[in-house]
């Protein structure tokens, strides 16, 4: 097609979109192409914004390396990741879940750990948090030997990846679960932290006047031949930031309820006063067990 005016463009790209010999790539381009041309149009998109626009695409790529994926983080801070997940689970959108979104500081490898075990490995003040967990499926019945990996930010706020400070795979461990289901390991209280402000991210939340904050939470990533992989956060309802998270993260489903205590610890009497604990339930989907691409080595 010879272009003669402005809409003869969203014309012809939607032509050459719907010779896509595969049906579901073919949707998502006719679909991107309309929204995108629609978008340009609705705020009269100017030369210089598009070619900013261009640039920042080109440094979203640029800083993402094998410790951060700042395109990750901005799916985040823009509400795209929740909602794909909440859209393709619990009843596509409709019923609670406890899939959540990955996060850029997912790493394959965790260390193995015996049930009950710790996942500290260096120095990191904090208060003791001792976690029991259990997996379930729909029906509530316990899923055995599900593989259940987690990690979590320090009480400095900080992933081990981030933090020189802190030994490799820090606050990462991986479990498997016993005949009832169940997991437990020692850790400690994790602290809301603030999201790398350094790149793209950082100036589009300070031109939007945005605080930078997540909200204290617990990661797992539940692996299970026969079952969707569970990829799930549990936040502490304390945090100050639990109703204003950066990444528009936090649903009633994934609320912990972590507990203080001002006693001794019954069985371990090592543990200073206050530590925490918290049990939580996961529950599993039937599907396809496919782990994610890791966000970083």
């Amino acid at each position: 097609m010879i272009i003669e005016r402005e809409q003869d463009v969203t014309a012809a790209a939607l032509a050459v979109m719907e010779r896509t010999s595969d049906p579901r790539l073919r949707q998502i381009m006719v679909s991107l192409v309309k929204h995108l041309h629609a978008f340009v149009r609705d705020v009269r998109l100017t030369e210089k914004e598009f070619r900013d626009a261009t640039a920042i695409v080109a440094e979203l790529g640029k800083l993402t390396t094998d410790t951060h994926n700042e395109v990750v983080l901005m799916a985040g801070s823009l509400g795209v990741s929740p909602l794909v997940c909440l859209l393709n689970n619990g009843d596509q959108g409709n019923t609670e879940t406890d899939q959540s979104l990955l996060g850029p500081f997912w790493r394959l490898n965790s260390p193995r750990v015996e049930n009950g075990g710790s996942i500290v490995r260096s120095e990191t003040p904090g208060a003791p948090l001792f976690v029991s967990g259990r997996v379930v499926d729909r029906d509530g019945r316990p899923v055995a030997g599900a593989e259940v990996d987690v990690w979590h930010a320090s009480p400095v706020g900080l992933y081990e990846n981030q933090d020189p400070e802190q030994a490799d795979m820090n606050l990462r461990g991986k479990f498997t679960t016993d005949q009832d289901g169940r997991f437990a390991f020692r850790s400690v209280m994790m602290v809301g932290y603030p999201i790398p402000t350094d790149g793209v991210v950082g100036r589009l939340l300070e031109a939007q006047g945005r605080h930078p904050y997540r909200p204290a939470h617990l990661h797992a990533l539940i692996f299970k031949p026969g079952f969707k992989v569970l990829i799930s956060q549990v936040y502490d309802p304390n945090d100050p930031h639990i109703d204003s998270d950066v990444q528009f993260g936090v649903t009633q489903a994934l609320i912990g309820k972590f507990q203080r205590h001002d006693t001794p610890h019954p069985t371990a009497p090592d543990v200073a006063t206050p530590w925490y604990s918290l049990d939580h339930t996961y529950r599993l989907e039937a599907g396809e067990a496919v782990l994610p691409r890791p966000p970083i080595k």
